[in-house]
């Protein structure tokens, strides 16, 4: 059910079958989503070194990504550590696009499966009429209260999320009681150097380039 939107039998469409539109069962499928990445670390095999091979155990940090993954805090503390599992464990939230915010009907948190101390983090009210007018679920603003961190992709989109209702889209306010860190997006330099990258058939460097001002014709 949940793969199918994925693997091509809708058009390889994840979130809705037309744009602005969501799929009925995206609440369902993305929670089980959390769960699954909830449950990773305790079961599967995982090699992450030489000589290692195994569960990572409970000692993890979870970096969750956007609205889809906000479940994955409120999984870990009412349904792994009120049962004193997961109890070392941390989520780092990361924002990459603040638009995208998982709004939904508020009569829809039954479906969660999360205690109602929960509610509170979800509750949101916009001026917009879909997917209902008025009170909805918000899981962005879930996921941010609910994590231990909160940080985006680069230090000048923090500043933005934080400098007022339009660039933090109507959650900069909660964005601030939180905190949020910036972090600058990198490469590994050797690795992905052009100059010696093996999958690379012509290598280059920038040397090899000229500015428009330089160039003759």
């Amino acid at each position: 059910m949940f793969l199918e939107k994925v693997w091509g039998k809708t058009g390889s469409k994840i979130y809705g079958p037309t744009a602005g539109e969501d799929y009925q069962d995206n609440q369902l499928r993305f929670s089980l989503f959390c769960l699954a990445a909830l449950e990773a670390p305790r079961v599967l095999s995982l090699d992450s070194s030489k000589g290692f091979s195994g569960p990572y155990g409970e000692d993890v940090v979870f970096v969750a990504n956007d609205w889809h993954t906000a479940l994955l805090p409120c999984y870990l503390k009412s349904l792994y550590q009120s049962r004193g599992i997961f109890m070392n464990a941390k989520v780092a939230f990361c924002i990459h696009n603040i638009a995208y915010q998982g709004r939904f009907a508020f009569s829809d948190f039954s479906l969660l499966n999360l205690p109602d101390r929960f509610k509170s983090s979800f509750d949101f009210m916009d001026g917009y009429d879909k997917p209902v007018k008025g009170r909805k679920l918000n899981w962005l603003k879930a996921g941010i209260l609910e994590s231990h961190m909160v940080f985006t992709v680069s230090p000048y989109y923090a500043q933005e999320l934080v400098s007022g209702v339009e660039k933090g889209v109507e959650l900069d306010s909660y964005i601030r009681k939180t905190g949020i860190t910036g972090i600058t997006n990198g490469m590994d330099v050797q690795e992905w150097n052009p100059a010696t990258d093996k999958y690379t058939s012509i290598k280059y460097d920038i040397t090899l380039f000229r500015s428009p001002m330089q160039s003759h014709y």
